[in-house]
């Protein structure tokens, strides 16, 4: 972790706008402003992207991802600007959190993923742009969003000592225990075989229509 040079107040302060911040569930926000719903009545009832695009909408979908990564990275750059890298990590764990247990929620929120990528990819771009390329090869090869993204947030653990960003190895490994705790479904229905494979929801909805054998 960096050297904590910043007054414990600032970083106290930094925490709760970070976390604040990180709890704006653009989800909810981005459905309701599509018509499509509360989204937590639909699919898995995730307010993240991946349920977003559920609905069909894939812009509403893309709207979702790029605010839930945003939100993160928001968050980083102002601590760092403001305060320094101290304030910078505090900042993106504490959106983090926010989008895992939001407070207007009554902390019930999503599972991370965009909003771990997005603090990475400000706190540490190389880190951030190698974790989502693991992702995207994962998601391509094994069809399980889910795994992509424990395989992707374990791999930055990796990442931060190839690109030499050691001082965030605490902070992704905390992030990365968030994701693993957030996906425990996931997890157990991947060793089970049950765990939905990416664009299978889109087939059953096709084979099941007026038109199907």
């Amino acid at each position: 972790m960096p050297l904590i040079e910043t007054a414990p107040v600032l970083l106290l302060v930094t925490a709760v706008l970070g976390y604040l911040l990180g709890a704006i569930p653009f989800g909810i926000v981005i459905a309701r402003l599509f018509g499509l719903g509360d989204l937590r009545q639909i699919g898995s009832g995730n307010i993240g992207a991946t349920n977003v695009l559920r609905t069909g909408n894939k812009l509403a979908a893309l709207l979702t991802l790029l605010l839930d990564a945003g939100k993160a990275g928001i968050a980083v750059a102002i601590g760092r600007v403001t305060l320094g890298e101290d304030a910078a990590q505090l900042a993106g764990f504490a959106a983090f959190l926010g989008h895992l247990y939001p407070v207007y929620l009554g902390f019930r929120g999503g599972k991370g993923v965009a909003t771990f990528f997005g603090t990475l990819l400000v706190l540490a771009w190389p880190v951030g742009l190698a974790s989502g390329a693991v992702w995207l090869v994962m998601a391509k090869l094994m069809r399980y969003s889910s795994l992509a993204a424990l395989v992707a947030s374990v791999s930055s653990l990796i990442w931060v000592f190839v690109f030499g960003y050691t001082d965030a190895v605490l902070l992704c490994a905390a992030l990365t225990a968030l994701i693993y705790l957030r996906h425990a479904a996931n997890i157990a229905r991947l060793r089970q075989g049950t765990e939905p494979k990416i664009g299978a929801e889109k087939k059953a909805a096709a084979t099941s229509g007026p038109d199907a054998p």
